[in-house]
């Protein structure tokens, strides 16, 4: 069985396409998708997508927060609304965390201001509530790092990682895994490949992060956007540059979605061993 800890289902460009997209995620015996909001207003769609879609994806959960590349239109009462749904979240076996959070200091017309002010907010929930988090990393390590550092907070994943492997470690010493997708299979990816080859075994998870971040064969082929049924081929890809078996590696990114979210883990007990599509 394959997992992307990383695909916004709740995007527009699924809207229409959603039932085809988990049927074709299905086919490719994708078992689990991490699903994280990104607005406070988000909360009950992510949650609905979760249940509605269940059956067909066993491991299909989701995860509360208000992304960095929102935060200009968010309102500080979100803060409390995101609070409350978290609260009421506690009793969903679906519900594993609180993400996607962080600061991007990358694209540009953000308040790095008020970015700082709803990170922080958020990850005093994280350490309220004991929940990990699922958090956007973009030339932002360094401040992250820091504002982890001030808080105990149960881990999670940095997804997408593109820092130093000094900066790497540090993640990984505060419990992080890190998520690795489609950018590692573009050959110019040279700082991510180093990465996902010298990085231990156990600190790495899959994730498409779909509808963005395409593969590098997605324009080639003529496909219209990344999506979670694409996991397995970016993850043989993972693979292969990483120089490991890929069963071997479907397995060990398996267990270390599940050792870094337990809520997670818990819905998924009764899943066999993971194995790849025959």
């Amino acid at each position: 069985m394959w997992i992307d800890t990383h695909c916004h289902l709740d995007a527009p460009e699924f809207e229409r396409a959603l039932p085809g997209v988990i049927q074709a995620a299905t086919e490719k015996n994708v078992q689990a998708i991490l699903l994280p909001a990104v607005k406070a207003g988000d909360c009950q769609h992510v949650r609905e997508i979760a249940k509605h879609y269940s059956q067909l994806i066993p491991g299909l959960v989701y995860t509360l927060g208000i992304h960095p590349l929102y935060t200009n239109q968010a309102q500080e009462g979100d803060i409390a609304i995101l609070e409350q749904e978290i609260s009421q979240s506690l009793t969903d076996p679906r519900f594993v965390g609180i993400g996607e959070i962080g600061l991007d200091y990358f694209v540009e017309g953000l308040d790095p201001h008020k970015q700082e002010y709803f990170f922080n907010a958020q990850l005093d929930l994280a350490q309220q509530f004991q929940l990990p988090v699922v958090l956007h990393v973009r030339r932002s390590q360094d401040v992250i790092l820091k504002a982890l550092r001030r808080r105990k907070v149960p881990g999670g994943i940095a997804h997408a990682f593109n820092g130093s492997f000094q900066q790497a470690e540090q993640f990984i010493e505060l419990g992080f895994k890190l998520g690795f997708g489609g950018a590692a299979t573009y050959e110019r990816a040279l700082q991510i490949r180093r990465l996902l080859t010298d990085l231990p075994i156990d600190s790495i998870v899959t994730e498409t992060d779909a509808p963005d971040i395409p593969p590098a064969w997605l324009r080639e082929e003529g496909l219209a956007f990344n999506e979670p049924a694409f996991l397995p081929r970016i993850a043989r890809t993972l693979a292969s540059i990483r120089g490991v078996n890929e069963a071997d590696f479907a397995l060990a990114v398996w267990r270390n979605a599940m050792q870094v979210l337990p809520r997670w883990s818990a819905l998924c007990a009764d899943l066999s061993n993971p194995k790849l599509a025959s």
